[in-house]
């Protein structure tokens, strides 16, 4: 079993005239830690003993080199989000997709380039269960069904206070009035989509998944697994404590984790045995609340690639073909060209249609294969990805490696391909890396296939990935070496 370390790189660039790129070094040691949680102990994987894990800096240009150690016995690999790896999928991370597993003593240094409120704070939403994670997802895969729901949610590894071990305490973000503070949010939670508000306080949303958006102000926002979210709050309630909330968003008949999480907005000067202003519980199903927020997502400039161009490939859903995870890493068996590792006949549509949100049929006709879509460098790509009412709706968050993209519509029902692109935005799509699909509903996304590799997508829900809802698109050389992927780094991890 692999486990997928998230980080969060901070990008700051105060003054990118005077400031020379520089190459920063870091190092990761993969170690387990006894950490309690809940009124109880348990052993986790962690980045140098710390959870959640270290936070690494850089400017615009600088290349950043991160040496990964792995001391525990689980196999790993490391993945950036909001991080293009352009040319350098060997440093993109999902295993036996660009890469081997990190094994057990083995390191690998992991490169690559990239592009003030008073205060920036990062803020790690996350799940927490008692047992051993492995254990649980073990015991899934044994009987077939979907592993058991997280014990609690957490903020920056805290439960908070009202869990019911009222021993433990959560997280506190200490504020001066009338001062700003950016909110770098990250969803680092497996399964589950999550609402997040302050009582009290607007949000005013400038960022997601490493692109700026239209400034917008609203209460709550919904985040979902992978995904990111930079928000700026005003302290601008003089005095006093206030409820940070993190719950959980599902408007499906789902089993999910209905503990919120919460941490404490502390004024300075406020007593610690002040009362706390609570937030108001956001129902679990508050789908006019989610999409408030999806809707309000704006790019902050004009979309220059966003037209249709001639080559446009339309994808729905994952089109019958369960994904098998090869042995081999797929980029290595491309770039080596190693046969009988994958083949490029996944479907570029249905096998066969029918009512995808209704009633499905009786046999769904699925298949098991390693397939990759391909695609000419430089193509203009748009994908449909459409929910389906097998088992249930549900909300699906759908990332995209190696590539940004524009979210150009979405709906409600089955895609139409004669009238619903005719109500496409193609002047100010938000820009993301990680998608929701809504729950029994579509979305279409336009990319350009610059990037040449192999790239995953997958539902960023761990549970339906392991499931086999995943699949990776070849993106072909172009033209000369600058269009061209680059060779694999001497230290690469063997399979």
């Amino acid at each position: 079993m692999e486990f997928l370390i998230r980080v969060l790189i901070l990008v700051a660039c105060f003054f990118p005239a005077v400031v020379e790129c520089r190459v920063r070094h870091y190092k990761f040691n993969v170690v387990m830690r006894n950490v309690t949680h809940l009124c109880s102990s348990k052993p986790i994987v962690t980045i140098n003993g710390h959870f959640p894990g270290p936070t690494l800096y850089a400017r615009e240009g600088d290349t950043v080199l991160v040496k990964v150690v792995n001391h525990v016995k689980y196999n790993v690999s490391i993945h950036w989000h909001g991080v293009r790896q352009l040319r350098t999928g060997w440093a993109d991370g999902p295993a036996y997709i660009t890469q081997c597993p990190i094994r057990d003593g083995a390191n690998v240094a992991v490169p690559y380039p990239f592009p003030k409120p008073n205060k920036e704070v990062v803020v790690i939403l996350g799940e927490w269960w008692k047992s051993d994670t492995e254990a649980v997802i073990n015991e899934a895969l044994k009987s077939g069904v979907a592993p058991n729901v997280s014990d609690a949610h957490t903020i920056n590894g805290h439960p908070g206070p009202l869990s019911n071990c009222s021993s433990q305490g959560g997280f506190t973000l200490s504020v001066e009035s009338g001062k700003t503070y950016m909110l770098r949010i990250i969803n680092a939670a497996l399964n589950e989509e999550l609402f997040f508000k302050i009582a009290g306080h607007k949000l005013t949303v400038v960022e997601v998944d490493a692109t700026y958006v239209k400034p917008f102000k609203i209460d709550t926002i919904v985040i979902a697994p992978g995904q990111t979210t930079n928000a700026i709050v005003t302290a601008n309630q003089g005095s006093g404590k206030y409820m940070v909330a993190a719950s959980p968003f599902m408007d499906s008949p789902i089993a999910v984790d209905n503990m919120t999480a919460t941490a404490t907005l502390h004024y300075s000067g406020t007593l610690a045995n002040s009362r706390t202003t609570f937030a108001s519980p956001t129902p679990q199903n508050a789908t006019p609340i989610a999409n408030k927020f999806v809707d309000s997502l704006r790019r902050i400039n004009p979309c220059p690639t966003c037209k249709a161009g001639n080559g446009s490939r339309v994808v729905a859903d994952i089109n019958n073909v369960t994904f098998v995870m090869p042995t081999t890493a797929l980029l290595q068996a491309h770039y080596f060209n190693i046969k009988g590792v994958f083949t490029t006949d996944f479907p570029g549509n249905p096998l066969f249609a029918f009512n995808y949100t209704g009633s499905p049929p009786a046999n769904l006709q699925t298949t098991n294969g390693t397939k990759v879509y391909r695609l000419s460098y430089n193509s203009t790509v748009q994908l449909v990805l459409q929910d389906t009412g097998i088992i249930a709706p549900e909300n699906h968050p759908v990332h995209l490696h190696g590539f940004n993209f524009f979210a150009v519509g979405k709906g409600l029902g089955n895609f139409n391909p004669k009238t619903d692109p005719k109500k496409f935005n193609l002047v100010d799509p938000v820009e993301r890396n990680t998608i929701g699909v809504p729950s029994g509903g579509w979305v279409a996304i336009r990319f350009l296939a610059d990037n040449p590799g192999v790239w995953f997508m997958h539902c960023h829900l761990e549970v339906h990935t392991t499931w086999g809802l995943k699949m990776a698109f070849l993106v072909d050389n172009g033209k000369g070496p600058n269009e061209s992927l680059l060779p694999p780094p001497s230290d690469l991890p063997k399979c």
